[in-house]
């Protein structure tokens, strides 16, 4: 196999699968001249990806082969970051990082090949490893909508999985026997499931094996064999673990299949042997992570199967970054350390005097200006990653999802990640990409007080992810359901609906400045004293030492009901579309006009008849509470109706832009206006039913 064109294999990965290859001869050519045996141009694949090219095996391999990936992206959220600074001091669940294989050639040169290799702290820790992902795997798993090992043992395997090398180094030196010799290797070969995580533990599940013990040694009773040794070398295990399935399936008869508690050997027959495609090459072996992983991403995100929102967008993340490595556009240090696989102190920007709070900045704001550039080339490569549409017609929804993506990999570099729709956060001018000043983060927090744009800067950029880190704001759940804290006195509160957006429109209330600037100053703090609760503020934005921050104190000191209400538009006539002057929308033209108070309306729930009129800015003091109330029923009634109308005239504008083939007849401008009206009218009435109830007698 080692002489086929394209393949660059360690031959210590290629002596770990051997033993798992079934008819390796179907698989391999005539011996040459020389003795030589290549693969035959059938069980060779050539396939491309965003990130680069590799070579890949098609062979029939024993079902028990393959290991679970930690790194699978699907579980990427349960474990540390490497490029979280904390990462280190005693924190646990964090997965070492990969790099290329490095080996020595008979030169003594050190080569590049297409494989993996990591370090984890000794065998505990590996097998530890494979059993987090194996159960972490097995909680993503619940979300499908059938029973995958069940399905295997009728069906057996209909898709191959994919496999790549990975060596696994031990860092301290294996026990000892009593005649000194170690009593496991110092390190490991595993092929790793790149695509098929779930395939691989389901078939391993079915043989009673698990991905630790095909990695770091089957124990000897799993092979019927007496005392306590461990049996590390497939060479010698996986022969006796093949005779012992016989054995139990000669044993039992051909009707004992049961899909759950039928014989091992039965339930095992269908997945016995099972197609896999194994990466034996790349002309790129330094790029070889990143490689594999693209070319499993675009099975699972597009559409997004089986991964949930953290680990979703953090794939998409990664998949642009790869993108940028591919295409030369990004080095390769910068996006190991923006993918969450290399610390933050490796790139060429950090400097030995950075604390945890500038260094999560330093990543984050990165992150931030490549999911958001402004350089041309990397709009379209971001386009192609994300299957956008073109700069000038990106939606809302496409720049959420890349708020998303930046908000999710951005809480890599924190103890807890958090809901990533806590960083959408920016209108469709974000399109044009975002440019920042280029001022440190201690700069731009001593400036904060006075500078009033290191002050938005900081309130624009960091204030959602300091917030959320803590736990003091969190993303709209769309309800009011468990938006519950808990008081200083005990109790359990509700608290006010609102969305991330609120919060940060009450950091930039005037009256809130000094307070505002204080707070970051206090989050940026505690994350530099080791992520500590931060403590509150006073209104002057001076510390109050010893009291813990909580969303209620957030709730209470930075209100949501703060800002000005927008000023109403003239009514100008609005004309008909036509092809050399398009029509245009204005606030005006959405919004009922002012009149005077009108007559008490009926009822709630009878129909109107006459034409409805939009109530005036300010009510007459005078009114009596049954006027009043006379007076909110005429209001709901209005705004049905006027919403409803809203919703007429959009139609009515489209049909006649149609005909007379005007495409997008509201101008950019006077559509971002109107939209942003539109949302904070929204956020008003989302409060007023729970404020009728509080009115409202109970029943």
């Amino acid at each position: 196999m080692l002489a086929t064109e394209g393949v660059n294999l360690p031959r210590g990965a290629l002596e770990n699968i051997a033993p798992f290859i079934v008819d390796p001869e179907d698989t391999l050519s005539e011996p040459d001249d020389q003795g030589l045996r290549t693969l035959k141009s059938g069980a060779v694949r050539r396939i491309r990806t965003d990130a680069g090219d590799m070579v890949v095996a098609v062979v029939r391999m024993h079902g028990v082969g393959g290991v679970q990936w930690g790194h699978n992206e699907r579980i990427s959220s349960i474990w540390r970051s490497v490029a979280d600074p904390t990462v280190g001091r005693g924190t646990e669940r964090t997965l070492a990082s990969v790099r290329p294989w490095m080996g020595v050639d008979d030169d003594g040169r050190e080569i590049c090949l297409a494989a993996l290799e990591s370090t984890v702290a000794d065998r505990r820790a590996l097998i530890m490893n494979a059993e987090d992902a194996a159960d972490a795997l097995k909680r993503r798993d619940r979300v499908r909508p059938y029973d995958l090992e069940e399905d295997l043992v009728l069906n057996g395997q209909q898709d191959p999985g994919m496999y790549v090398p990975q060596q696994v180094r031990l860092e301290q030196n294996p026990e000892k026997d009593e005649n000194g010799n170690p009593l496991y290797p110092d390190a490991y070969w595993g092929w790793m499931a790149v695509r098929g995580n779930n395939r691989t533990q389901k078939r391993q599940s079915i043989f009673r094996l698990t991905s630790g013990e095909v990695l770091a040694g089957v124990p000897a009773e799993k092979l019927e064999r007496d005392g306590n040794e461990v049996i590390c070398d497939p060479r010698d295990w996986l022969p006796e673990f093949s005779a012992v399935l016989n054995r139990e399936y000669a044993e039992t008869a051909d009707d004992e299949l049961d899909p759950t508690s039928g014989s091992r050997a039965r339930r095992a027959a269908a997945i016995s042997v099972v197609d896999a495609h194994l990466v034996i090459g790349t002309p790129t072996p330094q790029r070889l992570y990143r490689i594999v992983q693209m070319n499993n991403r675009r099975d699972h995100v597009h559409p997004p199967l089986e991964f949930d929102a953290l680990d979703r967008s953090r794939a998409l993340g990664r998949s642009v970054l790869g993108m940028y490595v591919a295409q030369g556009a990004m080095d390769e240090k910068t996006a190991e350390v923006l993918s969450g696989i290399a610390p933050i102190r490796e790139l060429p920007q950090a400097t030995p005097d950075m604390t945890v709070s500038e260094l999560r900045d330093l990543r984050s704001m990165l992150l931030l200006q490549e999911l958001f550039p402004v350089d041309p080339r990397k709009r379209l490569l971001l386009r192609r990653a994300l299957s956008e549409n073109p700069p000038s017609q990106l939606k809302a929804s496409e720049i959420n999802q890349r708020a998303r993506t930046w908000s999710a990999l951005a809480s890599e570099s924190y103890p807890m990640p958090w809901n990533p729709r806590v960083g959408q956060v920016f209108s469709t001018r974000a399109r044009e990409g975002i440019v920042l000043s280029g001022r440190r983060l201690p700069e731009l927090l001593a400036a904060a007080d006075t500078d009033d744009a290191a002050f938005d800067e900081l309130v624009s950029y960091r204030a959602a992810h300091w917030l959320a880190s803590f736990g003091i704001i969190e993303a709209d759940r769309g309800s009011l359901d468990g938006q519950e804290a808990i008081a200083d006195t005990g109790e359990r509160v509700r608290r006010s609906r609102r969305t991330v957006m609120n919060c940060l429109q009450a950091l930039r209330h005037e009256k809130s400045r000094e307070a505002a600037a204080g707070l970051l100053k206090s989050l940026a703090a505690a994350m530099d004293d080791g992520d500590r609760r931060p403590w509150r503020v006073s209104s002057s934005g001076k510390e109050l030492l010893g009291r813990e921050m909580t969303p209620l104190w957030f709730d209470s000191e930075f209100p949501k009901d703060t800002g000005t209400r927008p000023r109403k538009a003239a009514a100008p006539s609005v004309p008909l579309p036509t092809a050399a002057t398009p029509p245009t929308l204005t606030t005006a033209t959405l919004l009922p006009t002012t009149t005077s108070v009108p007559a008490p309306a009926p009822p709630l729930g009878s129909v109107a008849t006459a034409p409805v009129q939009a109530a005036p800015a300010v009510v007459a003091p005078a009114l009596t509470p049954e006027a009043l109330v006379d007076l909110i029923e005429t209001r709901v009634q209005e705004l049905h109706a006027a919403s409803g109308r809203l919703g007429d005239l959009l139609g009515e504008l489209a049909e006649r832009s149609r005909a007379a083939s005007v495409a997008h007849p509201i101008p950019r401008q006077r559509a971002d206006t109107a939209v942003r009206l539109l949302n904070q009218t929204l956020s008003r009435l989302r409060k007023l039913p729970e404020l009728m109830e509080d009115l409202t007698e109970p029943e």
